[in-house]
Protein backbone atom coordinates (compact mmCIF):
# COMPACT_ATOMS: atom_id res chain seq x y z
CA UNK A 1 0.00 0.00 0.00
CA UNK A 2 1.19 3.51 -0.84
CA UNK A 3 -0.27 6.86 0.14
CA UNK A 4 -0.86 9.24 -2.78
CA UNK A 5 0.79 12.65 -2.81
CA UNK A 6 3.38 11.88 -0.16
CA UNK A 7 6.01 14.61 -0.03
CA UNK A 8 8.12 13.02 2.69
CA UNK A 9 11.70 11.75 2.53
CA UNK A 10 11.14 8.81 4.87
CA UNK A 11 7.94 9.09 6.93
CA UNK A 12 5.24 6.83 5.49
CA UNK A 13 7.43 5.47 2.69
CA UNK A 14 6.88 2.04 4.24
CA UNK A 15 3.27 1.32 5.14
CA UNK A 16 1.89 -1.78 6.79
CA UNK A 17 -1.88 -1.90 6.44
CA UNK A 18 -4.10 -4.27 8.40
CA UNK A 19 -7.82 -4.75 8.06
CA UNK A 20 -8.04 -5.72 11.75
CA UNK A 21 -5.36 -5.74 14.44
CA UNK A 22 -5.22 -5.45 18.20
CA UNK A 23 -3.33 -2.13 18.16
CA UNK A 24 -1.16 -0.28 15.65
CA UNK A 25 1.02 0.91 18.54
CA UNK A 26 1.48 -2.63 19.88
CA UNK A 27 2.26 -3.91 16.37
CA UNK A 28 5.08 -1.39 15.96
CA UNK A 29 6.61 -2.44 19.29
CA UNK A 30 6.39 -6.10 18.15
CA UNK A 31 8.22 -5.18 14.93
CA UNK A 32 10.85 -3.25 16.91
CA UNK A 33 11.39 -6.23 19.21
CA UNK A 34 11.82 -8.58 16.23
CA UNK A 35 14.16 -6.09 14.44
CA UNK A 36 11.75 -6.12 11.50
CA UNK A 37 10.96 -2.44 11.02
CA UNK A 38 12.28 0.38 8.84
CA UNK A 39 12.64 3.97 10.01
CA UNK A 40 9.53 5.96 9.09
CA UNK A 41 7.22 2.94 8.95
CA UNK A 42 3.54 3.76 9.36
CA UNK A 43 1.16 1.04 10.56
CA UNK A 44 -2.50 1.62 9.63
CA UNK A 45 -5.53 -0.37 10.78
CA UNK A 46 -9.10 -0.30 9.53
CA UNK A 47 -10.23 -1.82 12.84
CA UNK A 48 -8.42 -2.02 16.18
CA UNK A 49 -9.67 -4.51 18.72
CA UNK A 50 -7.50 -3.21 21.58
CA UNK A 51 -6.23 0.22 20.54
CA UNK A 52 -4.05 1.91 23.13
CA UNK A 53 -4.96 5.19 24.75
CA UNK A 54 -3.15 7.00 27.53
CA UNK A 55 -3.10 5.68 31.10
CA UNK A 56 -3.80 2.16 29.85
CA UNK A 57 -7.20 3.07 28.41
CA UNK A 58 -8.58 1.38 25.31
CA UNK A 59 -9.10 3.38 22.10
CA UNK A 60 -12.15 2.04 20.24
CA UNK A 61 -11.87 1.67 16.44
CA UNK A 62 -14.58 -0.73 15.41
CA UNK A 63 -15.72 0.72 12.08
CA UNK A 64 -13.60 1.07 8.95
CA UNK A 65 -12.98 4.62 7.71
CA UNK A 66 -11.72 6.08 10.98
CA UNK A 67 -8.08 7.06 11.53
CA UNK A 68 -6.00 4.54 13.44
CA UNK A 69 -2.27 4.62 12.77
CA UNK A 70 1.11 4.63 14.44
CA UNK A 71 4.49 5.71 13.15
CA UNK A 72 8.02 4.64 13.98
CA UNK A 73 10.87 7.16 14.02
CA UNK A 74 14.50 6.29 14.73
CA UNK A 75 16.50 9.04 16.33
CA UNK A 76 19.42 9.76 18.61
CA UNK A 77 18.20 13.05 20.01
CA UNK A 78 18.25 14.44 23.52
CA UNK A 79 15.03 13.84 25.43
CA UNK A 80 14.50 17.63 25.64
CA UNK A 81 14.09 17.75 21.84
CA UNK A 82 10.85 15.78 22.05
CA UNK A 83 9.40 17.87 24.87
CA UNK A 84 5.94 19.14 23.91
CA UNK A 85 5.83 16.98 20.76
CA UNK A 86 2.39 15.54 21.59
CA UNK A 87 0.88 19.01 21.81
CA UNK A 88 2.54 19.98 18.53
CA UNK A 89 1.06 16.87 16.89
CA UNK A 90 -2.37 17.94 18.15
CA UNK A 91 -1.82 21.40 16.65
CA UNK A 92 -0.96 19.86 13.27
CA UNK A 93 -4.18 17.79 13.33
CA UNK A 94 -6.36 20.75 14.35
CA UNK A 95 -4.76 22.91 11.62
CA UNK A 96 -5.39 20.28 8.94
CA UNK A 97 -9.08 20.14 9.86
CA UNK A 98 -9.32 23.95 9.82
CA UNK A 99 -7.39 24.57 6.58
CA UNK A 100 -8.67 21.66 4.53
CA UNK A 101 -12.19 21.06 5.85
CA UNK A 102 -13.12 24.34 7.60
CA UNK A 103 -13.73 22.43 10.84
CA UNK A 104 -12.80 24.06 14.14
CA UNK A 105 -11.60 21.52 16.69
CA UNK A 106 -9.95 22.17 20.03
CA UNK A 107 -7.02 20.68 21.90
CA UNK A 108 -7.48 19.40 25.43
CA UNK A 109 -3.86 19.21 26.63
CA UNK A 110 -1.83 17.19 26.53
CA UNK A 111 -3.17 14.75 23.94
CA UNK A 112 -6.87 15.00 23.11
CA UNK A 113 -8.68 16.52 20.12
CA UNK A 114 -12.19 17.60 21.15
CA UNK A 115 -15.34 19.25 19.88
CA UNK A 116 -17.88 20.66 22.37
CA UNK A 117 -15.96 18.90 25.15
CA UNK A 118 -16.41 15.52 23.46
CA UNK A 119 -13.36 13.56 22.36
CA UNK A 120 -12.83 13.14 18.62
CA UNK A 121 -9.19 12.07 18.64
CA UNK A 122 -6.22 11.19 20.75
CA UNK A 123 -2.45 10.92 20.51
CA UNK A 124 -0.18 8.45 22.27
CA UNK A 125 3.56 9.19 22.26
CA UNK A 126 5.98 6.54 23.50
CA UNK A 127 9.76 6.29 23.24
CA UNK A 128 12.75 4.18 24.14
CA UNK A 129 15.62 6.00 25.78
CA UNK A 130 19.17 5.22 26.79
CA UNK A 131 20.31 7.66 29.48
CA UNK A 132 18.96 10.99 28.17
CA UNK A 133 19.01 10.00 24.50
CA UNK A 134 15.85 8.98 22.67
CA UNK A 135 16.51 5.97 20.44
CA UNK A 136 13.10 5.71 18.85
CA UNK A 137 9.74 7.35 18.96
CA UNK A 138 6.41 5.58 18.42
CA UNK A 139 3.44 7.88 17.93
CA UNK A 140 -0.11 6.62 17.65
CA UNK A 141 -3.05 8.71 16.45
CA UNK A 142 -6.72 7.82 16.53
CA UNK A 143 -9.44 10.06 15.10
CA UNK A 144 -13.15 9.26 14.94
CA UNK A 145 -14.07 10.24 11.41
CA UNK A 146 -17.19 8.19 10.75
CA UNK A 147 -18.01 6.44 14.04
CA UNK A 148 -21.64 7.13 14.88
CA UNK A 149 -22.33 4.57 17.57
CA UNK A 150 -20.28 4.53 20.74
CA UNK A 151 -20.33 2.05 23.58
CA UNK A 152 -22.32 3.02 26.65
CA UNK A 153 -19.24 3.85 28.70
CA UNK A 154 -18.08 6.56 26.27
CA UNK A 155 -21.22 7.69 24.38
CA UNK A 156 -21.48 10.89 26.44
CA UNK A 157 -17.82 11.83 26.11
CA UNK A 158 -16.93 10.78 22.55
CA UNK A 159 -18.05 11.91 19.11
CA UNK A 160 -16.94 11.92 15.46
CA UNK A 161 -16.51 14.25 12.52
CA UNK A 162 -19.45 12.65 10.66
CA UNK A 163 -21.72 12.84 13.71
CA UNK A 164 -20.92 16.51 14.38
CA UNK A 165 -20.44 17.92 10.88
CA UNK A 166 -22.18 15.43 8.58
CA UNK A 167 -19.20 15.08 6.23
CA UNK A 168 -17.07 12.11 5.25
CA UNK A 169 -13.31 12.58 5.19
CA UNK A 170 -10.94 10.12 3.53
CA UNK A 171 -8.86 8.63 6.35
CA UNK A 172 -5.85 7.82 4.14
CA UNK A 173 -5.76 11.35 2.76
CA UNK A 174 -5.75 12.70 6.31
CA UNK A 175 -2.85 10.41 7.26
CA UNK A 176 -0.92 11.53 4.16
CA UNK A 177 -1.46 15.20 4.98
CA UNK A 178 -0.33 14.62 8.55
CA UNK A 179 2.88 12.81 7.51
CA UNK A 180 3.77 15.58 5.05
CA UNK A 181 3.49 18.24 7.78
CA UNK A 182 4.91 16.22 10.66
CA UNK A 183 8.14 15.24 8.90
CA UNK A 184 8.96 18.95 8.58
CA UNK A 185 8.44 19.38 12.33
CA UNK A 186 10.73 16.54 13.35
CA UNK A 187 13.40 17.85 10.96
CA UNK A 188 13.05 21.35 12.42
CA UNK A 189 13.34 19.98 15.95
CA UNK A 190 16.49 18.03 15.03
CA UNK A 191 14.84 14.72 15.89
CA UNK A 192 16.01 13.28 12.58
Amino acid sequence: MKLKEMETDFLGKTIKHYHAIDSTQTQIWRLVKSHNIINGTVVIADIQTAGKGTHGRVWHTDETGNVAFSMYIETNCNIEQIEGITLEIAEVIVNIFKEKYNIELEIKPPNDIVYNNKKIGGILTECQTICKNVKNLVIGIGINLIQENFSEDIENIATSIKKEFGIKIDNLELIMQFCNKFEKIIKRRGII
